[in-house]
């Protein structure tokens, strides 16, 4: 009878530790993980708002800087061809993009050598690229700083985990690390959670922005071939 009622006692204790673990872990929220992460989980989330916004604005910019006419050089080819070089212009003018923009300029060298072209229209190039570039060093610096600062977070939450069971006086209580381990596991998950992205929008979007500088090259050399190729008169 004893046996059973020390076997009962056991399972209701057992039932009773699983009813607690559930318990805990279902109110465990994400309110309460990040205050259990420390004061290191606002610059995370400050640093986490940033690349959503860099990433959001700079993939509108880039895909509006991408679309253009297919037929854009061909009517910038039969406008000079005719002779109508300010239509050509106000045709660039009217479409907003880097590489009418570029066009633009090399369209107001016409007359001068082909090397001030040339020059003038890598110039621009230069400067619009650099313009789409605006901001991914910063998201580029995101990718590698959280997760340093998550794992600054692991050691602080290491040390504190330590100090708390130094003063303890070398009595093992769970309760007292659980803090420091808190702040170490959360803030590392919440640094690879902003990197992460962080390194994949950045990669992403350069790639992005090369495709379109080839294009501003394809377009470039198809401009200077309109200016070197002599115009049929038949």
């Amino acid at each position: 009878m004893s046996m059973f009622l020390q076997a009962t006692n056991v399972a209701d204790t057992a039932a009773m530790s699983e009813m607690i673990a559930e318990e805990s872990v279902t109110t465990m929220g994400l309110a309460e993980l990040f205050m259990a992460g420390g004061w290191l989980m606002w610059p995370l989330i400050a640093l986490g708002a940033v690349t959503i916004f860099i990433f959001v604005e700079r993939f509108i910019a880039i895909r509006q800087a991408s679309s253009m006419d297919m037929n854009f050089m061909n009517r910038i080819r039969d406008n000079i061809y005719e002779g109508k070089v300010a239509t050509a212009i106000d045709l660039c003018k009217s479409t907003n993009t880097p590489i009418a923009r570029m066009i633009t300029k090399g369209i107001e060298r016409i007359g001068r050598p082909m090397a001030d072209v040339q020059n003038a229209i890598e110039n621009v190039a230069n400067l619009e690229v650099s313009r789409l570039e605006n901001g991914l060093p910063f998201l580029a610096t995101i990718s590698g700083g959280a997760p340093m600062i998550g794992f600054l977070g692991t050691v602080i939450g290491m040390v504190q985990a330590f100090m708390n069971l130094s003063q303890a006086g070398g009595t093992v209580d769970l309760s007292m690390l659980s803090q420091g381990m808190y702040v170490a596991m959360v803030t590392t998950v919440a640094g690879l959670s902003v990197g992460i992205p962080a390194y994949f929008g950045y990669n992403y979007l350069v790639a992005r922005i090369e495709k379109l500088v080839f294009q501003m090259e394809a377009n470039s050399i198809a401009f200077m071939d309109i200016l070197n190729q002599p115009v049929d008169k038949r």
